[in-house]
């Protein structure tokens, strides 16, 4: 089993080694900038990592449900694959997020494509599987046909 999910495994704990790096830039530009938790307002500098890093936050749990899902059901070296080009850019959306709030723009619209494109490959992959198991048909046969 653990070679169906071995690559899942790996971009999930690069997706948790690169929130604890936005973690660690926080922490660092609250140093920098002399503000203490529990305050999250200061100079616009400060601003923009920390809004970075909470907006990636929130969305690390959907990334993580709908790489699992798209891996499991559909196939796991293209989630995988996907799922390296999300942490991409992600990463890019923090480093330009911390430059400017215009140079997050791009960055961000391409990570939620990808979103959603793993959504559909987890939704095609769990149908196929809810069709396959329940009512007997097999898409991709019907389909090859």
């Amino acid at each position: 089993m653990l070679d169906q999910i071995h690559l899942l495994a790996a971009v999930t704990v690069l997706g948790v080694l690169e929130q604890a790096y936005f973690f660690l830039q926080v922490i660092y530009a609250r140093r920098l900038f002399g503000i203490s938790p529990p305050k999250i307002s200061g100079p616009p500098e400060f601003e923009r990592i920390f809004r970075a890093q909470v907006n990636s936050s929130e969305y690390f749990p959907i990334f993580l449900a709908l790489l699992w899902q798209a891996g499991l059901f559909f196939h796991q070296g293209v989630a995988a694959a996907l799922g390296l080009l999300y942490l991409y850019a992600r990463y890019c959306y923090f480093m330009g997020y911390k430059a400017s709030s215009s140079e997050r723009l791009t960055p961000i619209y391409f990570s939620a494509g990808v979103l959603w494109i793993l959504m559909a490959a987890s939704a095609l992959g769990i149908l196929h599987f809810l069709l396959s198991h329940y009512m007997g048909l097999n898409i991709l046969k019907l389909l090859t046909a």
